[in-house]
């Protein structure tokens, strides 16, 4: 081979180099699936700050890090699709809410799923405990059902003579809270106390 094509060949691999480790590094991005339980629009101001903690950690979409959206749309029946496409698509992690998370969890015993806010998700079987959650799942609780008791008695402490207590539930609040096994025994024990 002469000198002049020889440095050609050389300058063309130094030219495609820098786009060839490009297309490698972007094949290498982590990659979060994000299952939506409802739509993009009611997600819409949860997605855009996390994205922007996202960021704040360094972690930039489409650059330093992939993220598969999908939404469910409402229609339950939808996560357990979503959640193995997800499997299949090797995801590094699936971001959720709590209503999804035993579809997801139902679909891999090994991807990591975190879940935004749960009531109860010892309750839900969701985790083994809170202080170790043990499996691939773990996430925010909100402790409701730990809580329940503890606003009762303090209400109790606060209005010695209460002799009546109406609980009015917000709807939108997943009906495991108002059910739990916690709350219906404060609110036994609540009532055992009025009629005395």
């Amino acid at each position: 081979m002469n000198r002049r094509a020889f440095i050609t060949v050389l300058g063309g691999a130094a030219v495609g180099w820098p786009l060839a480790a490009r297309a490698q590094q972007r094949a290498k991005l982590q990659t979060i699936g994000f299952l939506g339980p409802t739509t993009p629009d009611a997600w819409g101001q949860y997605v855009t700050v996390f994205v922007q903690k996202l960021h704040e950690l360094g972690w930039i979409e489409d650059r330093t890090v992939a993220i598969e959206y999908r939404w469910a749309e409402g229609r339950s029946e939808r996560f357990a699709d979503i959640a193995a496409e997800f499997v299949r698509l090797k995801v590094d992690i699936i971001v959720t809410g709590g209503v999804a998370v035993p579809a997801a969890k139902q679909a891999t015993l090994v991807i990591p799923i975190i879940f935004a806010v749960e009531n109860d998700p010892v309750g839900a079987g969701l985790v083994a405990s809170l202080a170790r959650p043990g499996g691939n799942v773990t996430g925010l609780s909100v402790q409701s059902p730990d809580l329940v008791g503890k606003r009762i008695d303090l209400l109790r402490e606060v209005l010695p003579g209460l002799r009546r207590l109406a609980i009015m539930p917000i709807l939108a609040i997943p009906p495991p809270y108002w059910t739990c096994a916690k709350f219906k025994r404060r609110a036994a024990y609540m009532a055992s106390m009025s009629s005395r």
